[in-house]
């Protein structure tokens, strides 16, 4: 038989074979599946999945800053056997590092036996959250009642803010450079604090405000006391009391407050959510539920061939300027100090490198379905979410990644059995966000956002499915070791 005919035998059993097939096969081979993780994980997985957010809720409670949060991830380091990186040593294969950029992000690297000019594995994370910051000249009294003054940090829904138990965390910084740490709601026996709103009753005038307007920002005054100093002769009674009750816990002026670093953060505890505790509520889930799935991924990674890099930064939420933020060069320092031990060039090293910007995507709610185009929307429990371009618009601020990098990605989850699935931020002219990925991508870096679905984000409670915080961990363990 002549190649002729063996090529029109088979064309014709082909065209066979798809005519005799019924569109139920047909839809099983062509159309894409979306997967809910209850239905392809193990009893087996599910007990790690719910043993693994057990210690996620227990960082949630304990890393409510990104101060806090950055301690926690360097006690965590250390124990898992990080030591301080000194660019003047040499390292090798196995070793494990880390730098600490002033108590407010993080890098940590294991060291991979191929030589580094072919580039590390990075993962990205930011460890802050919405906020109220405290302004530099917060306390004042009226009407007596003692009140603190706040600027908001980030995208908020200042409403949501209101009628909420806060507790304070930070720094005060006294004129002789003591630095105290402030931390106080958050214990059981402690006092929290609020923002008071308006009864129903009385709210006819304030319910006619827009909705951005129904509390204003300088609306967001935290109530802090009502209790006068006891002198007949004393103004501002009440702020006499307060000042007075802080110089004898922290032996501080109100001058003090001029160079300190004070947040107000709700006050309750990580919980589970559901009669099937399938989901995690909690505060600063966004972007914390990435960073500690990050950092369990790192913390446990050994015998690595490409050296594996995490960052847990600071600033994402108001753009990430500043000295702590990923628009600032400490990674890219970082980056070329670790090359300098190898006797490469950082910028090389950069350039062969590659990253997930392991940040959250809006999850689907079904409550609000208007504002998002299900097709490319992200769902509780459809898996961690790959997140190709960000930005908003006409894609304004995102890296937008390329074909090759995401068809690498999805050929990894894949191979490693990571449950996944794609999304987008809204519809088209309607949503939109930014994330680190578009900094990481200028430096020459292939990048794409890659993390977890969360429901109600940048609200005091936020959402997230367990599968799907596990399966952002087990994609970050298999980026580092793929």
């Amino acid at each position: 038989m002549s190649k002729t005919e063996k090529t029109e035998k088979t064309v014709k059993s082909e065209k066979s074979e798809k005519g005799s097939k019924t569109a139920k096969e047909l839809k099983e081979k062509l159309f894409l599946k979306k997967k809910n993780a209850y239905f392809h994980l193990s009893d087996a997985d599910f007990e790690k999945c719910d043993k693994f957010c057990e210690g996620y809720k227990r960082f949630l409670d304990a890393a409510k800053t990104e101060r806090e949060a950055a301690g926690f991830i360097e006690r965590a380091a250390k124990a898992a056997g990080f030591v301080e990186f000194d660019k003047n040593k040499t390292y090798k294969p196995g070793d494990k590092v880390y730098r600490v950029n002033r108590e407010k992000a993080v890098l940590l690297a294991v060291i991979g036996k191929e030589p580094i000019e072919r580039g590390v594995n990075l993962i990205a994370a930011h460890i802050d959250s919405p906020r109220l910051d405290m302004k530099q000249n917060p306390l004042y009294e009226k009407d007596e009642l003692g009140y603190f003054k706040t600027h908001y940090y980030g995208g908020i829904k200042k409403y949501q803010w209101t009628t909420v138990p806060l507790s304070l965390h930070g720094v005060i910084v006294k004129s002789d450079m003591t630095k105290i740490s402030v931390n106080i709601g958050e214990d059981e026996n402690d006092p929290v604090f609020c923002v008071s709103d308006l009864l129903p009753h009385l709210a006819a005038t304030q319910m006619k405000r827009s909705a951005t307007e129904i509390v204003k920002g300088e609306e967001l005054n935290l109530i802090i006391g009502s209790r006068p100093f006891k002198d007949d002769e004393a103004s501002e009674a009440v702020k006499l009391n307060i000042l007075m009750l802080l110089n004898e816990k922290y032996g501080i002026t109100e001058a003090d407050f001029l160079s300190a670093e004070l947040e107000a953060v709700p006050a309750f505890k990580a919980r589970d959510i559901g009669f099937d505790r399938s989901l995690v509520g909690g505060y600063g889930q966004d972007d914390r539920v990435c960073a500690y799935t990050e950092l369990m991924a790192i913390l446990e990674a050994k015998n690595l061939k490409k050296t594996a890099v995490a960052v847990l930064t600071d600033k994402e939420e108001t753009g990430s300027d500043g000295n702590t933020g990923l628009r600032s060069a400490y990674l890219k320092y970082f980056i070329a100090d670790l090359a300098k031990t190898f006797g490469a060039c950082g910028r090389d090293v950069l350039s062969a490198s590659r990253c997930l910007s392991a940040d959250v995507n809006a999850a689907f709610d079904p409550t609000f379905p208007d504002v998002f185009e299900k097709n490319n929307a992200c769902v509780l429990n459809g898996g961690v979410c790959v997140t190709k371009f960000t930005g908003s618009r006409g894609k304004s601020g995102t890296s937008d990644a390329s074909a090759e990098f995401v068809g690498e990605v999805r050929a990894l989850l894949d191979k490693k059995d990571v449950i996944w699935q794609t999304g987008e931020l809204g519809k088209v002219d309607i949503g939109g966000g930014g994330t680190v990925a578009a900094y990481i991508a200028n430096l020459n870096i292939d990048t794409i956002d890659v993390g977890v679905p969360v429901m109600s984000m940048h609200a005091p409670f936020e959402i997230t499915a367990k599968t799907d915080i596990y399966s952002a961990y087990k994609a970050f363990c298999a980026f580092i070791g793929g």
